[in-house]
């Protein structure tokens, strides 16, 4: 009994020290875990450490339980016989023996064309290595891992593992795999170890800081607009409406201007249910961005697999009741003007609670199927799919329901009395129509320079950290996209065109089509990505963030029409 307790003991203590402390004492084992392999050009084709390539594998399979982001994004690491032991040497090892087959040397040659690479973790520090490399025609795989390890105190601090030993791919040639470790003390701090990785230099370049500031003076010369509308132009309309008789009796009438539209504007607009998810949907990315970049910058979420998509999760379901109570204030305020329209309320938190959801999950389901054809590790676990199911089920759909029942609930806000037949709307020229698609250019024009960072970390095997950046970058998004709001929508307004709800979210929403195409671009030109799977993997992933961003900036261009409109018609004499 009293044995069985010691070696449960010892266990305990080996996996405390392995998995969460990152504390060894000299001798402890330092485990050596086995990632992904995949062709250098397409970062997202990756397969598992054993499922391509004829590597030795372990005499038993210990895979290292992943959290829900490590599933997500394809991680599944794998315990490998690469014995190496805290602050000792090692000198060259073997690992296996194996005789290649016609079938394997083919598999390996194929690889090598396509430039394999793998990912090794130590002590949660990654290391990658090509699987060979072409000599003068001949296929050439390293057989040979040499691990260069660094120590401070008792943490490991630094983890480089170089492929060696170049040996010429054939059938019947039997290759030796080998390892050997070597360790030095390090001055680098445990905190810091993970800084290495980061590339300073690309991130923190000069152009970055001036792309910043030159989307601030767009902010400044796009606020000054706005003010000239609203304290010259406004000021202007608001003292000629005022004066509707003059002194000496005679009826001064005005027949053109916003005025004229004053019992339109507040019309249930077509597609009610739809508005209010969007608009709901979007208060919550607001929202969730806002969260994500805020614990990004307080938090080392690069150091940790899949940390950063686990708190998104999260921090999604949480904030559905922003999305909920969002959707039913605005239901609540068409349901005033359209008294009709009140049973719409559970179609609208229905499709509030669903429709991101519903869409990431066609995309994800699709991709899925690619992935699961190709036998790739971006395959989403079938009970990985059934936890994120279940958040939602039990954490999101609450939350928008009771969100919704807040929201309906809050006092109702008065509205301007709404016409029974509808006002003609005069006839635009042609030009007036590409206000819209045109819109979204400038919003782009302030992102643009941030956006190539961004992608080049995600697609480019950088990791991305200057989260101060994007906090500011994502500022100056807003703020563009209301100051372009005011503007479309006075002038909007100004034509005796009444439908500016669905006008003023489609020209935030436009900002998305201009990211879409860059991102054509960026395929095209920036990567050497190829192929069926990285193709579908790419645009699909990119569709999404690209519609991700549409319900945002389309949000928050509707929030400020609807705070414009609600402030301009209730600060004039309606007789």
């Amino acid at each position: 009994m009293l044995r069985a307790i010691c070696v449960a003991v010892l266990v305990v203590h080996s996996s405390f020290c392995d998995e969460v402390t990152h504390k060894y004492e000299e001798g402890d084992r330092v485990w050596v875990y086995g990632n992904k392999i995949g062709p250098f050009n397409n970062p997202l084709e990756t397969y598992g450490y054993f499922d391509v390539l004829p590597w030795c594998e372990p005499h038993s399979k210990v895979a290292k339980k992943p959290t829900l982001g490590e599933a997500l994004t394809g991680d599944e690491l794998i315990k490998l016989d690469v014995n190496v032991e805290f602050k000792k040497d090692t000198s060259r090892k073997q690992i296996c023996r194996k005789t290649l087959s016609q079938a394997d040397a083919d598999v390996l040659k194929a690889a090598i064309k396509e430039q394999y690479w793998y990912q090794l973790f130590l002590d949660d520090l990654p290391t990658w290595a090509a699987v060979g490399k072409i000599v003068k025609g001949e296929y050439m795989m390293y057989t040979h891992q040499r691990f260069s390890l660094g120590y401070n105190n008792n943490h490991v601090v630094l983890a480089n593992m170089t492929a060696e030993n170049k040996v010429a791919v054939a059938e019947g040639v039997e290759l030796e795999f080998t390892y050997s470790v070597e360790w030095k003390a390090s001055k680098i701090q445990f905190d810091n170890r993970f800084r290495r990785y980061l590339d300073e230099s690309f991130f923190e370049h000069n152009i970055h800081w001036v792309s910043v500031l030159n989307s601030f003076m767009m902010v400044f010369v796009l606020a000054c607009i706005v003010m000239i509308v609203l304290l010259r132009t406004l000021k202007a309309d608001y003292a000629r409406y005022d004066k509707d008789i003059d002194d000496d009796g005679t009826e001064f009438r005005d027949e053109s201007g916003w005025k004229q539209v004053h019992s339109e504007v507040f019309r249930v607009p077509p597609q009610h249910v739809l508005l209010c998810a969007l608009v709901g949907t979007g208060y919550q990315l607001v929202v969730l961005l806002f969260c994500l970049i805020f614990i990004a910058i307080a938090s080392v979420v690069y150091a940790d697999r899949g940390a950063l998509l686990t708190y998104g999760v999260i921090s999604y379901a949480i904030t559905s009741s922003v999305a909920g109570y969002a959707s039913g204030r605005q239901f609540v305020h068409y349901a005033a003007a359209g008294p009709a329209i009140s049973k719409d309320w559970k179609r609208t938190t229905l499709l509030t609670a669903s429709l991101l959801p519903g869409t990431i999950a066609a995309m994800i389901f699709l991709l899925n199927l690619v992935a699961v054809y190709y036998n790739s590790q971006q395959a989403i676990p079938f009970t990985t799919m059934v936890a994120v199911v279940l958040i939602w089920l039990f954490v999101s759909l609450p939350l928008v329901v009771v969100g919704t029942f807040i929201g309906r609930h809050r006092k109702k806000v008065d509205i301007l009395r709404v016409s029974q037949i509808p006002r003609h709307i005069p006839e635009k020229s042609h030009y007036s129509h590409g206000w819209i698609a045109a819109g979204g250019i400038l919003p782009f024009g302030s992102i643009f320079i941030e956006l190539y960072f961004v992608f080049t970390s995600f697609w480019n095997y950088k990791y991305y950290y200057v989260y101060g950046f994007m906090l500011l970058v994502y500022v100056i998004l807003l703020l563009v996209t209301m100051c372009l709001a005011v503007v479309f929508t006075y002038y909007l307004l100004n034509s005796e065109d009444y439908r500016w709800q669905w006008s003023s979210f489609a020209l935030g929403a436009s900002t998305s089509g201009y990211v879409f195409l860059y991102s054509v671009y960026f395929f095209l030109f920036k990567t050497n990505m190829a192929g069926f799977f990285m193709t579908m993997f790419y645009f699909g992933y990119m569709a999404l963030f690209c519609g991700a961003l549409a319900i945002l900036c389309g949000t928050v261009s509707f929030i400020t029409a609807d705070m414009f409109v609600n402030r301009i018609y209730r600060n004039i004499k309606l007789e």
